[in-house]
C-alpha cells in the first residue's frame, strides 16, 4: 500500500478491499481472488495505520490466524483488538504467544489461557520462537520468553493430573467403554505437563515439594526422567557421529538425583489409586506400573524395598490376583496377564507365598507350540548368512516370543524370597524346547540350572518340535498323508501364531487331499492359503448347479470368517442348500 495514501482514503480503501467484488452479472471469483490478494499484501499497513474500532474489526475478520499471530507479535495487533478477534475466533495458542512479547499484554495474555484447549497450552511455549526452523543469520532473535508466562502454562498443564489425582474416580459410563480407554494409567501420561517439566530441571526439587502440583511433579518425574534421558542420550549419539553409523550410546547419568528419588516416594506405589473400584483389573495394572517405574529407575528398589513389598503384597490381596479363574474361551489376554504379574512380582515382592503362587499360575499355561516351518529358498538364503543353527529348539521357541514363560520362571528364580520347590514343580511341566532355553541362555543361580538339567527327558528323546516338511522330504516319506494328518492333529494348530503355518504347510503341499482341506477353516482356504486350490474343489463341486453357486455366493460373507467353519462344513452347507431347492 502506498506511504502517499491520506489518512482520508483510508474509510473507503478499506471498506473496498473488505467488500466482496461484483460484477453487472453477479459475483466475479476470478476479481474477488484479486481483492483478496491485495487485502493480505495492505493488511499489516492498513492495520498499522488504523485506530477506528469499526475499521479495525473489518481489517481483522480477514486475517487467517498465522497473520495475526504475526502481527501480534510485531505489535501492529494489541491486547485492545482481541474482543474483535474473539468475536469470530476461538483463542489460538499464536495469539497469547504474540500478545505475550511484549510486556504490558503478558497480563492479557495469561488470561487466555483458560479459553484455550487443554492440548493446545503447551504450545504456547513451544512455539514461543516462531523462526526456529527458517531462522537465518538475519533473522531477530526471539525475545526471552517473560517467566510469568511460563509459570502459568506450566500450572495449565500440571492442573488436570493435580485434579484427576485427588478425584480419580471413573466418569459415568466408565464401564460402558473399552478395557484399553478404561485404563486409569492413561490419566497419568500427560505429554504437555512433561514437556513443560522438562524445560526447567532445576526447579523439579521445588515442584516436587509443591503443596498443589507436588504429588502430579513426583509421578512425572518417575514415569518420564529416566527414560527421556535415556531417550535424548541415544538422539545425541546418533546426531553426533559423523560416520553416520549407529553407535550404541553410553547409559546416561541419572535424570533424578537420589535426594529427588527420595522427594517422589509418596507417590511411588500411587497411593491416590488404591480404593478405585474393579479391583482385579486395577491393582493388577497398579502392580504393572510400579514395576514399569522400578525398570525406569532400579536405584528405587533398594531405596524403597520395604514400601514396594508392603504396597505389593496389599495389591495382591486386595485384587485377589492369585486366584486363577477358569480361562473362557475367548479370553486371548489371559496369557499375557499371568506373564505380566510374574514378572512384576519377581521385581517387586519378598512375600514367597505369592511368589510361589506366581510359580503355580506359570505351570497352569498352555505349552507352547513349537513350529519349525518348511524350508523356503529366501530364509535359507537369509538365516545362512546369519546363523547356521537356526532350526534348534530355543531359537525356535523365540519366534513367536514364545519363551516368555520361561523367561518369567528364570526372574523368579532370581528372586531370593521365591521358595525353590516352588520352581522345580514348574520345571517338570516345562517344554523340551524351554528346557532348552534355560540351558543356552539363561545366567540365573546356579541352582536352577542343574535342576532344569536334571528334569528327565521323554522316552522317544523328542525335543517337541512340530517341524514341516519339503514336499520332496515327503514324497521319501513312506506315508505323506499320515505326516500331513499328523500335523493337522498337532497341538500347534491350537496356538493362534503357529496355526496358520501349519495350515500354510499343508494346503502348499502336493500331497495334501480333499480330506485334509476339508479339517482346514473356510477362510484359510479361500483368502489366505493358495486360493486357486479352492477355486479347483469349488469348481468340482458346484459345477452346473446354480443353486450352489447362489448358496456359496450368500455362504462367502464376512460370517463364514466370524463364525470360522472348516472348508468341509462350507461345502456340506452347499449340498445342503441344493437339496432344500429342488423340495421347494
Amino acid at each position: 500500500m502506498s506511504e502517499d495514501l491520506p489518512k482520508e482514503a483510508l474509510k473507503t480503501v478499506i471498506e473496498a478491499l473488505c467488500a466482496p467484488a461484483k460484477s453487472p452479472h453477479g459475483f466475479d471469483p476470478q476479481a474477488d481472488r484479486w481483492r483478496e490478494e491485495a487485502l493480505k499484501a495492505a493488511l499489516p499497513a492498513l492495520l498499522a495505520r488504523t485506530s477506528a474500532k469499526r475499521l479495525r474489526s473489518q481489517l481483522l475478520v480477514q486475517a487467517d490466524e498465522k497473520m495475526l499471530a504475526t502481527l501480534a507479535a510485531e505489535g501492529t495487533v494489541t491486547a485492545a483488538d482481541l474482543p474483535a478477534i474473539l468475536r469470530h475466533r476461538r483463542v489460538w495458542a499464536g495469539l497469547i504467544s504474540g500478545l505475550a512479547r511484549h510486556p504490558g499484554q503478558v497480563d492479557a495474555a495469561i488470561a487466555l489461557l483458560p479459553r484455550l484447549p487443554s492440548h493446545e497450552v503447551e504450545r504456547v511455549v513451544g512455539d514461543w520462537d516462531l523462526d526456529r526452523y527458517t531462522r537465518t543469520e538475519a533473522t531477530a532473535p526471539a525475545p526471552p520468553l517473560p517467566q510469568a508466562l511460563f509459570d502459568a502454562v506450566l500450572e495449565a498443564c500440571l492442573t488436570p493430573l493435580a485434579a484427576y489425582l485427588l478425584h480419580p474416580q471413573p466418569e459415568e459410563g466408565w464401564e460402558a467403554v473399552s478395557a484399553f480407554s478404561k485404563d486409569w494409567s492413561l490419566e497419568l501420561g500427560s505429554n504437555s505437563a512433561w514437556a513443560m517439566l522438562a524445560r526447567c530441571p532445576d526447579r523439579w526439587a521445588e515442584l516436587a515439594a509443591h503443596p498443589t502440583f507436588g504429588a502430579a511433579v513426583q509421578h512425572l518425574l518417575l514415569d518420564q526422567a529416566e527414560n527421556r534421558a535415556r531417550e535424548d542420550a541415544r538422539v545425541h549419539a546418533a546426531s553426533s557421529d559423523p560416520a553416520g553409523e549407529e553407535l550404541p550410546a553410553e547409559d546416561p547419568a541419572p535424570a533424578l538425583s537420589e535426594d529427588l528419588l527420595l522427594a517422589c516416594l509418596p507417590a511411588l506405589c500411587l497411593p491416590e489409586l488404591a480404593e478405585l473400584p474393579n479391583p482385579q483389573v486395577t491393582a493388577r495394572r497398579t502392580l504393572h506400573h510400579i514395576a514399569h517405574r522400578i525398570h525406569n529407575n532400579p536405584r528405587l528398589a533398594d531405596l524403597a524395598a520395604g514400601q514396594l513389598h508392603a504396597a505389593t503384597n496389599a495389591l495382591v490381596t486386595r485384587g485377589q490376583l492369585l486366584s486363577l479363574p477358569e480361562k473362557q474361551a475367548n479370553d486371548h489376554e489371559s496369557d499375557g496377564r499371568i506373564l505380566r504379574l510374574a514378572e512384576d512380582l519377581a521385581l517387586l515382592s519378598a512375600n514367597p507365598d505369592h511368589l510361589a503362587g506366581a510359580c503355580a499360575q506359570l505351570a497352569s499355561m498352555d505349552q507352547p507350540a513349537v513350529v519349525s516351518p518348511t524350508p523356503s529358498r529366501t530364509l535359507i538364503r537369509i538365516i545362512d548368512n546369519v546363523d547356521s543353527d537356526y532350526d534348534r529348539p530355543a531359537r525356535l521357541l523365540e519366534r513367536h516370543s514364545e519363551h516368555r514363560r520361561v523367561q518369567a520362571l528364570a526372574a523368579l528364580a532370581a528372586n531370593p524370597h521365591t521358595p525353590h520347590a516352588a520352581v522345580t514343580d514348574v520345571l517338570n511341566v516345562l517344554h523340551p524346547a524351554e528346557l532348552a532355553w534355560i540351558a543356552e541362555t539363561v545366567e540365573g543361580p546356579a541352582w536352577l540350572l542343574n535342576a532344569a538339567a536334571a528334569v528327565p527327558a521323554a522316552d522317544d528323546e523328542d525335543d517337541g518340535v512340530l517341524r514341516l516338511l519339503s514336499d520332496d522330504e515327503l514324497a521319501q516319506h513312506p506315508d505323506p498323508v499320515a505326516v500331513l494328518q499328523s500335523w493337522l492333529d498337532s497341538p500347534a494348530v491350537d496356538e493362534i501364531l503357529s496355526r496358520s503355518e501349519v495350515y500354510r504347510a499343508v494346503v502348499a503341499s502336493r500331497h495334501h487331499t480333499l480330506e485334509h482341506l476339508r479339517q482346514i477353516p473356510a477362510d484359510e482356504i479361500l483368502s489366505r492359503h493358495e486360493p486357486e486350490v479352492a477355486l479347483k474343489i469349488l469348481l468340482d463341486h458346484c459345477g452346473r448347479s446354480t443353486d450352489r453357486w447362489a448358496a456359496l455366493a450368500a455362504a462367502t460373507t464376512f460370517e463364514y470368517d466370524e463364525e470360522k467353519i472348516t472348508f468341509g462344513e462350507l461345502l456340506d452347507s452347499l449340498d445342503g442348500a441344493s437339496a432344500q431347492a429342488r423340495t421347494s
